[in-house]
C-alpha cells in the first residue's frame, strides 16, 4: 500500500457497450477508498437486471475491505437477476480469491469480452 492516506476513492471509469457497464478501476482498492467505491458500485447497480464487468487489470492493491466491495456488487448484482464480471489477470489477485475461497464465486475472465472493446459510449462520473 502507498504512504498516500488523502484520498477516498481509486480512480476509475465507467462505459456502456452494448447494454453492459465496464468499470475500469485504476490503483488501490483499501480501507479508504472502499466507501467511494461502495457507492458508486451501488449506483450502477441500482437497476434490473445489471450487466457489470469490473475491469482489475490496472488494480495495484485490493485488501480484504476492498474484497468486500467486490462481495457487495456481486451480492446486489445476483438479487437483480443481474451478471457481474471480473477481468484480471494478476497472478497476485488470482491467488487471494483462491486463499479467501472466492475463485468460484466470481466470473474471472483474463481480459474483456471481444464485443466489450468496440463501440464505447462514455457515462459521465457521479
Amino acid at each position: 500500500m502507498s504512504e498516500n492516506h488523502t484520498r477516498s476513492t481509486p480512480p476509475l471509469s465507467v462505459r456502456v457497450v452494448a447494454g453492459t457497464t465496464v468499470v475500469e478501476l485504476r490503483g488501490e482498492i483499501d480501507l479508504l477508498a472502499a466507501p467511494a467505491l461502495a457507492a458508486r458500485l451501488d449506483s450502477l447497480t441500482a437497476g434490473t437486471c445489471p450487466d457489470l464487468v469490473l475491469d482489475l487489470r490496472s488494480v495495484s492493491f485490493i485488501d480484504c475491505t476492498g474484497l468486500g466491495v467486490l462481495c457487495r456488487a456481486r451480492n446486489r448484482v445476483l438479487d437483480r437477476r443481474g451478471r457481474l464480471r471480473l477481468v484480471s489477470h494478476n497472478a497476485c489477485f488470482l491467488r487471494v480469491l483462491r486463499i479467501t475461497g472466492l475463485a468460484g464465486v466470481f466470473e474471472v475472465n483474463p481480459g474483456l469480452p471481444t464485443p466489450l472493446e468496440a463501440n464505447v459510449v462514455t457515462v459521465p462520473a457521479g
